[in-house]
Protein backbone atom coordinates (compact mmCIF):
# COMPACT_ATOMS: atom_id res chain seq x y z
CA UNK A 1 0.00 0.00 0.00
CA UNK A 2 1.32 3.45 -0.68
CA UNK A 3 1.18 6.88 -2.22
CA UNK A 4 3.92 6.82 -4.78
CA UNK A 5 5.68 9.22 -7.07
CA UNK A 6 5.00 8.25 -10.72
CA UNK A 7 8.74 8.54 -11.41
CA UNK A 8 9.62 5.85 -8.88
CA UNK A 9 6.65 3.54 -8.23
CA UNK A 10 6.34 1.71 -4.95
CA UNK A 11 4.84 -1.76 -4.66
CA UNK A 12 5.37 -3.19 -8.10
CA UNK A 13 3.75 -6.60 -8.76
CA UNK A 14 6.26 -8.84 -6.94
CA UNK A 15 6.47 -6.78 -3.75
CA UNK A 16 2.70 -6.24 -3.83
CA UNK A 17 2.20 -10.02 -3.86
CA UNK A 18 4.70 -10.57 -1.04
CA UNK A 19 3.09 -7.83 1.04
CA UNK A 20 -0.39 -9.29 0.48
CA UNK A 21 0.56 -12.84 1.42
CA UNK A 22 3.11 -12.15 4.14
CA UNK A 23 2.35 -8.79 5.75
CA UNK A 24 -1.40 -8.27 5.74
CA UNK A 25 -1.54 -8.85 9.49
CA UNK A 26 -1.34 -5.11 10.21
CA UNK A 27 -4.68 -4.46 8.54
CA UNK A 28 -6.19 -7.51 10.26
CA UNK A 29 -5.01 -6.28 13.68
CA UNK A 30 -6.29 -2.74 13.14
CA UNK A 31 -9.67 -3.74 11.72
CA UNK A 32 -11.59 -4.32 15.00
CA UNK A 33 -10.63 -0.92 16.39
CA UNK A 34 -11.42 0.88 13.15
CA UNK A 35 -14.76 -0.88 12.82
CA UNK A 36 -15.70 0.25 16.33
CA UNK A 37 -14.73 3.86 15.56
CA UNK A 38 -16.71 3.74 12.31
CA UNK A 39 -19.85 2.15 13.75
CA UNK A 40 -21.90 5.41 13.65
CA UNK A 41 -21.01 5.78 9.97
CA UNK A 42 -22.09 2.22 9.21
CA UNK A 43 -25.35 2.69 11.13
CA UNK A 44 -26.38 5.60 8.90
CA UNK A 45 -25.16 3.98 5.67
CA UNK A 46 -22.35 6.45 5.11
CA UNK A 47 -19.62 6.09 2.52
CA UNK A 48 -16.09 5.07 3.59
CA UNK A 49 -13.09 6.24 1.56
CA UNK A 50 -9.96 4.15 2.05
CA UNK A 51 -6.59 5.72 1.26
CA UNK A 52 -3.71 3.37 0.47
CA UNK A 53 -5.95 0.29 0.45
CA UNK A 54 -3.09 -1.96 -0.66
CA UNK A 55 -4.32 -5.42 -1.60
CA UNK A 56 -7.68 -4.86 0.09
CA UNK A 57 -7.25 -6.58 3.45
CA UNK A 58 -8.86 -3.78 5.47
CA UNK A 59 -11.32 -3.19 2.63
CA UNK A 60 -12.54 -6.76 3.06
CA UNK A 61 -13.11 -6.24 6.80
CA UNK A 62 -15.05 -3.03 6.13
CA UNK A 63 -17.26 -4.66 3.51
CA UNK A 64 -17.94 -7.71 5.64
CA UNK A 65 -19.08 -5.37 8.44
CA UNK A 66 -21.64 -3.78 6.13
CA UNK A 67 -19.84 -0.62 5.01
CA UNK A 68 -20.00 0.95 1.57
CA UNK A 69 -16.37 1.46 0.54
CA UNK A 70 -14.44 3.31 -2.14
CA UNK A 71 -10.90 1.90 -2.00
CA UNK A 72 -7.93 3.79 -3.47
CA UNK A 73 -4.19 3.32 -3.81
CA UNK A 74 -1.36 4.73 -5.91
CA UNK A 75 0.03 1.30 -6.85
CA UNK A 76 -1.61 -0.34 -9.85
CA UNK A 77 -0.30 -3.73 -8.73
CA UNK A 78 -1.95 -3.30 -5.33
CA UNK A 79 -5.19 -2.19 -6.97
CA UNK A 80 -5.20 -5.35 -9.10
CA UNK A 81 -5.00 -7.43 -5.92
CA UNK A 82 -7.64 -5.31 -4.18
CA UNK A 83 -10.09 -5.89 -7.02
CA UNK A 84 -9.77 -9.63 -6.39
CA UNK A 85 -9.92 -9.32 -2.60
CA UNK A 86 -12.84 -6.87 -2.50
CA UNK A 87 -14.78 -7.08 -5.77
CA UNK A 88 -17.94 -5.85 -4.04
CA UNK A 89 -16.51 -2.44 -3.14
CA UNK A 90 -18.40 0.56 -4.50
CA UNK A 91 -15.29 1.48 -6.47
CA UNK A 92 -11.58 0.73 -6.53
CA UNK A 93 -9.36 3.22 -8.30
CA UNK A 94 -6.02 4.97 -8.33
CA UNK A 95 -5.54 8.06 -6.17
CA UNK A 96 -2.18 9.72 -5.57
CA UNK A 97 -1.91 12.31 -2.83
CA UNK A 98 -1.36 15.14 -2.24
CA UNK A 99 -2.48 16.39 -5.68
CA UNK A 100 -5.33 14.15 -6.86
CA UNK A 101 -8.86 15.28 -5.96
CA UNK A 102 -10.23 13.48 -2.89
CA UNK A 103 -13.90 12.47 -3.17
CA UNK A 104 -16.25 13.47 -0.35
CA UNK A 105 -16.92 10.73 2.20
CA UNK A 106 -18.52 10.12 5.59
CA UNK A 107 -15.39 8.34 6.83
CA UNK A 108 -11.79 8.30 5.63
CA UNK A 109 -9.49 5.49 6.77
CA UNK A 110 -5.91 4.47 6.08
CA UNK A 111 -3.61 1.90 7.69
CA UNK A 112 -0.04 0.98 6.85
CA UNK A 113 1.17 4.61 7.17
CA UNK A 114 0.31 5.37 3.54
CA UNK A 115 0.79 9.13 3.96
CA UNK A 116 4.31 8.51 5.23
CA UNK A 117 5.25 7.46 1.68
CA UNK A 118 4.87 11.03 0.45
CA UNK A 119 7.93 13.11 -0.43
CA UNK A 120 8.27 15.34 2.62
CA UNK A 121 6.48 16.79 5.65
CA UNK A 122 4.79 19.61 3.66
CA UNK A 123 3.34 16.99 1.29
CA UNK A 124 1.99 15.00 4.26
CA UNK A 125 0.45 18.16 5.69
CA UNK A 126 -1.16 19.01 2.34
CA UNK A 127 -2.56 15.49 2.13
CA UNK A 128 -4.00 15.71 5.65
CA UNK A 129 -5.64 18.99 4.70
CA UNK A 130 -7.13 17.45 1.56
CA UNK A 131 -8.56 14.54 3.54
CA UNK A 132 -10.02 16.89 6.14
CA UNK A 133 -11.74 18.98 3.49
CA UNK A 134 -13.25 15.82 1.94
CA UNK A 135 -14.78 14.68 5.23
CA UNK A 136 -18.50 15.37 5.43
CA UNK A 137 -20.25 16.74 8.55
CA UNK A 138 -20.46 14.06 11.22
CA UNK A 139 -17.64 12.22 9.52
CA UNK A 140 -14.76 10.22 11.01
CA UNK A 141 -11.08 10.18 10.06
CA UNK A 142 -8.85 7.26 11.17
CA UNK A 143 -5.29 6.73 9.95
CA UNK A 144 -1.76 5.93 11.08
CA UNK A 145 1.49 7.83 10.56
CA UNK A 146 5.19 7.29 11.24
CA UNK A 147 6.29 9.63 14.01
CA UNK A 148 9.80 10.98 14.51
CA UNK A 149 10.14 8.33 17.22
CA UNK A 150 10.07 5.65 14.51
CA UNK A 151 13.74 6.39 13.82
CA UNK A 152 14.62 5.93 17.49
CA UNK A 153 12.75 2.63 17.72
CA UNK A 154 14.08 1.02 14.53
CA UNK A 155 17.80 0.56 14.55
CA UNK A 156 19.90 1.62 11.61
CA UNK A 157 21.14 -1.32 9.55
CA UNK A 158 18.43 -3.76 10.62
CA UNK A 159 18.05 -6.74 8.25
CA UNK A 160 14.87 -8.84 8.09
CA UNK A 161 14.28 -11.90 5.93
CA UNK A 162 11.14 -13.95 5.36
CA UNK A 163 10.68 -17.00 3.16
CA UNK A 164 7.64 -18.91 1.91
CA UNK A 165 7.21 -21.68 -0.66
CA UNK A 166 6.69 -19.22 -3.53
CA UNK A 167 8.48 -16.04 -2.49
CA UNK A 168 11.19 -14.59 -0.28
CA UNK A 169 12.09 -11.08 0.84
CA UNK A 170 15.18 -9.50 2.35
CA UNK A 171 14.76 -6.02 3.80
CA UNK A 172 17.58 -3.76 4.94
CA UNK A 173 16.68 -0.57 6.83
CA UNK A 174 18.57 2.57 7.68
CA UNK A 175 17.89 6.07 8.97
CA UNK A 176 19.82 8.62 6.87
CA UNK A 177 18.49 11.52 8.95
CA UNK A 178 15.93 12.06 11.74
CA UNK A 179 13.15 12.78 9.22
CA UNK A 180 13.43 9.70 7.00
CA UNK A 181 13.39 5.92 7.24
CA UNK A 182 14.65 3.93 4.25
CA UNK A 183 14.10 0.27 3.40
CA UNK A 184 16.01 -1.50 0.64
CA UNK A 185 14.00 -4.58 -0.30
CA UNK A 186 14.86 -7.51 -2.55
CA UNK A 187 12.10 -9.92 -3.47
CA UNK A 188 12.31 -13.35 -5.08
CA UNK A 189 9.12 -14.78 -6.60
CA UNK A 190 8.90 -18.31 -7.98
CA UNK A 191 8.30 -18.41 -11.72
CA UNK A 192 8.09 -21.94 -13.12
CA UNK A 193 11.28 -23.72 -12.13
CA UNK A 194 13.16 -20.53 -11.31
CA UNK A 195 12.99 -17.33 -9.35
CA UNK A 196 12.48 -13.74 -10.45
CA UNK A 197 14.28 -11.01 -8.51
CA UNK A 198 13.18 -7.41 -8.06
CA UNK A 199 14.50 -4.56 -5.92
CA UNK A 200 12.61 -1.65 -4.41
CA UNK A 201 13.76 1.26 -2.27
CA UNK A 202 11.10 2.80 -0.03
CA UNK A 203 11.53 6.12 1.77
CA UNK A 204 9.15 7.02 4.59
CA UNK A 205 8.97 10.59 5.85
CA UNK A 206 8.77 10.95 9.63
CA UNK A 207 6.96 13.83 11.32
CA UNK A 208 6.04 15.16 14.71
CA UNK A 209 2.53 13.73 15.04
CA UNK A 210 1.77 15.97 18.03
CA UNK A 211 1.33 18.78 15.47
CA UNK A 212 -1.38 16.96 13.54
CA UNK A 213 -4.40 17.85 15.74
CA UNK A 214 -3.75 21.59 15.31
CA UNK A 215 -3.34 21.14 11.56
CA UNK A 216 -6.64 19.28 11.32
CA UNK A 217 -8.42 21.71 13.64
CA UNK A 218 -7.64 24.44 11.11
CA UNK A 219 -9.92 22.49 8.77
CA UNK A 220 -12.65 21.92 11.34
CA UNK A 221 -11.58 18.42 12.44
CA UNK A 222 -11.26 17.63 16.16
CA UNK A 223 -8.51 14.98 16.32
CA UNK A 224 -6.43 13.07 18.84
CA UNK A 225 -3.17 11.19 18.39
CA UNK A 226 -2.88 7.79 20.05
CA UNK A 227 -1.07 4.46 20.14
CA UNK A 228 -3.84 2.29 18.69
CA UNK A 229 -7.25 2.28 17.03
CA UNK A 230 -8.55 -0.13 19.68
CA UNK A 231 -6.95 -2.99 21.58
CA UNK A 232 -4.22 -3.82 19.06
CA UNK A 233 -0.52 -3.11 19.62
CA UNK A 234 1.25 -1.05 16.97
CA UNK A 235 5.00 -0.97 16.28
CA UNK A 236 6.98 1.60 18.25
CA UNK A 237 6.89 4.94 16.49
CA UNK A 238 3.64 4.29 14.61
CA UNK A 239 0.82 6.52 15.86
CA UNK A 240 -2.88 6.72 15.11
CA UNK A 241 -4.88 9.82 14.32
CA UNK A 242 -8.63 9.71 14.95
CA UNK A 243 -10.63 12.81 14.08
CA UNK A 244 -14.25 13.88 13.72
CA UNK A 245 -16.00 16.70 11.93
CA UNK A 246 -18.98 17.95 13.96
CA UNK A 247 -22.41 17.25 12.53
CA UNK A 248 -24.31 20.19 11.10
CA UNK A 249 -26.95 21.78 13.30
Amino acid sequence: MGLMSPAEPYYRPDLALVHHEGFGFHADRCAPGILAVLEPVRARGGLVLEIGCGSGRLTRHLLDAGHRVVATDASEAMLDLARRTAPDAVDIHRLTLPDDPVPAADAIVSVGHALSYLDDVPAVERALGALALALRPGGVLALDLCDLRWAEAHQDGRVVAQVSDNWAIISRAHVPDPDHYVREMTTFVRVGDGWRRDDERHVNVLLDTSRVPALLMAHGIDAVVGRSFGAESLPDGLFTVIGRRPAEG
